[in-house]
């Protein structure tokens, strides 16, 4: 029987991207999913695509209306869903926005906004879940960072601090909850073919893109695919595709040796814009 068969899984930004391809990859596999997104459109339409992909058709799908960055959105809409549904068996913080540009052109608002989404709102998701987990002593709690959580990326000073913030905090959670026979698990995702990377590209510094530009994009069903088997295997560090784990290696291997590696590649795309 599969890992997910008969859960009950919570994905926020389940509407779309990494998400979506995570809610459809669990309900293949015979568990239940609520998804969790600010607009109700697009909710209803990820409904759809989940529910066509079920292993069983007794399988539910559920949708959550709130807003993730608002205490007083999310708290009540959870507290809602725990007293109809229940307690989710797993949650995956997978909402997340990303703008790069440069520090010293970049409003701090981008930065309050950056650090509100993808840090905070995962704090507060789970402030609202992990109390109970811990009661029921039972769980899988997963949040996703970027390989911009793991080495600094020229450009991404804002997205960068946030997904470094949701690292550290993960680490202590891993530490608090397994004492609670809570499963927590952070997942590294490489650049991938989604309507958020769509958005983003168009703020990024010419030398970002040169940068980051050798790297393949992976689908969201492929890094959805390889999360959810290292979830079910009780991984704690997750780097979908081979990219990604070259560079997890290499930062770990080098240490400090790996900023002369970025600073060579970020010398390179300065001639390329100094000549191009």
């Amino acid at each position: 029987m599969s890992f997910y068969q008969n859960k009950l899984a919570l994905i926020t930004g389940g509407s779309s991207g990494i998400g979506l391809a995570l809610a459809k990859g669990i309900a293949a596999q015979g568990g239940d999913v609520a998804i969790l997104a600010r607009h109700q459109d697009s909710l209803d339409a990820a409904k759809k695509e989940i529910d066509s992909v079920k292993k069983d058709q007794t399988q539910n799908v559920y949708t959550i209306n709130a807003d993730i960055t608002q205490v007083d959105s999310i708290t009540p809409a959870l507290t809602k869903f725990k007293s109809s549904v229940g307690l989710p068996d797993i949650v995956i913080n997978s909402a997340g926005v990303a703008q790069p540009g440069k520090f010293a052109s970049q409003k701090p608002e981008i930065f309050h906004w950056m650090m509100d989404v993808n840090y905070f709102g995962t704090v507060n998701v789970l402030k609202d879940i992990v109390p109970e987990m811990q009661q029921r002593h039972s769980g899988v709690v997963v949040n996703i960072s970027s390989m911009a959580g793991i080495i600094g990326v020229y450009g991404y000073s804002a997205y960068g601090a946030s997904k470094f913030a949701v690292s550290g905090f993960t680490d202590v959670l891993r530490s608090e909850l397994k004492p609670y026979q809570i499963q927590v698990a952070i997942v590294f995702p490489p650049d991938t073919d989604t309507p958020q990377l769509k958005y983003e590209s168009q703020f990024k510094p010419f030398i970002t893109k040169e940068v980051a530009g050798s790297a393949n994009l992976m689908s969201a069903e492929a890094v959805a695919k390889e999360t959810l088997s290292a979830i079910a295997r009780g991984k704690y560090i997750i780097i979908p595709g081979s990219e990604g784990k070259l560079l997890y290696f290499a930062k770990n291997l080098l240490g400090r040796g790996m900023y002369p590696v970025m600073d060579m590649m970020v010398r390179s795309a300065i001639g390329k814009l100094k000549f191009g």
